[in-house]
């Protein structure tokens, strides 16, 4: 079974050709630690596609590559500092591999400028997990009673009702 719980990576990196090669295993393995060895072909291909693009076409290559698993998707992410890249321009061809191979994939602008593509693998049918984790296991053996009700002693003197406050009662 797939994990259960929601899982996060994140990695900055400055690419370069060789750098490449290494963030695509570290991806791997990150995807088989999560028991998703299915996806771990199409997130190497789609991040290595998107980080050979940046070392090609980005004048700075700082980058950040997240994952995202919610036990249905995953969602691999790699956004870069570059302002003058443009995905219209440069990396249509990137884009457009991206987009046949993918479940979804989108691009965003960040605050200062820079973009943030994206990109989904669905879990197929076998794959996918509940969030919500099962209810413990008991781990007694066998069922304790519920224990006897005790009985409450009154108290040995109680204070005598006053006769005026009940009389104006009725």
């Amino acid at each position: 079974m797939k994990t259960a719980v929601p899982c996060y990576y994140h990695l900055d990196v400055e690419v370069s050709p060789e750098r490449v090669v290494q963030v695509s295993r570290i991806l791997a393995a990150h995807l088989r630690y999560w028991d998703l060895e299915t996806l771990v072909e199409p997130v190497r291909r789609g991040a290595e596609m998107l980080l050979r693009a940046i070392d090609t076409h980005a004048t700075d290559k700082n980058t950040s590559i997240e994952m995202w698993w919610n036990g249905q998707h995953l969602i691999t992410a790699v956004g870069d500092n570059d302002r003058a890249l443009r995905p219209d321009r440069e990396l249509r061809d990137c884009l457009r591999h991206l987009a046949a191979m993918s479940d979804g994939w989108g691009c965003c602008a960040t605050g200062n400028g820079s973009k943030v593509i994206w990109f989904s693998q669905r879990a197929r049918a076998a794959e996918r997990a509940p969030l919500v984790p099962a209810a413990p296991a008991p781990s007694l053996r066998e069922a304790r009673r519920v224990p006897r009700a005790v009985p409450v002693t009154a108290p040995a003197e109680t204070a005598p009702a006053r006769e005026g406050v009940l009389e104006g009662a009725r």
